[in-house]
């Protein structure tokens, strides 16, 4: 199964039993799926870029929660009575991808092999900028003659 990070944000003024409330729900879901809740995390108040219309009032705060799950991928299309959810802002289902896991993880032979291949490239360009210091000292003198 795939892992997930489901991103809810609710209303500032939802208190914490009803954030833990529609927390549960979702997690009650991803059960009944077979999934698994992996982690749970909340970051609080957060101030948005952009107030956020609703039916009663212009939100420019938030509670912003995260839930982290491994659940079959239909759940995305099962998770759409969250719209109508009173308490929310917005929501968010998000795939985890080229994450291994179980015994692909620990069969990998080195997981420093995919630096490795970027090792030389990215030292390359410090002699181009270089270069590039000089033409412009060579632009400031032509300039400063004129």
């Amino acid at each position: 199964m795939p892992l997930y990070d489901c991103m809810l944000l609710l209303k500032p003024h939802v208190k914490k039993e009803a954030l833990m409330d529609l927390v549960a729900k979702v997690g009650k879901h991803v059960y009944r799926r077979n999934g698994v809740l992996t982690d749970i995390r909340s970051f609080g108040q957060v101030q948005l870029g952009y107030g956020i219309k609703k039916l009663d009032g212009r939100y420019y705060q938030g509670q912003l929660m995260q839930m982290t799950m491994m659940t079959p991928p239909s759940l995305n299309n099962e998770l759409h009575y969250l719209n109508k959810e009173d308490r929310l802002l917005r929501w968010l289902l998000v795939k985890h991808r080229d994450i291994k896991y179980g015994l692909d993880f620990l069969n990998e032979d080195d997981p420093r092999a995919d630096l490795r291949r970027f090792g030389n490239s990215l030292f390359d360009d410090e002699d181009d900028s270089e270069d590039d210091d000089y033409e412009y000292q060579e632009d400031q003198g032509e300039k400063n003659e004129a």
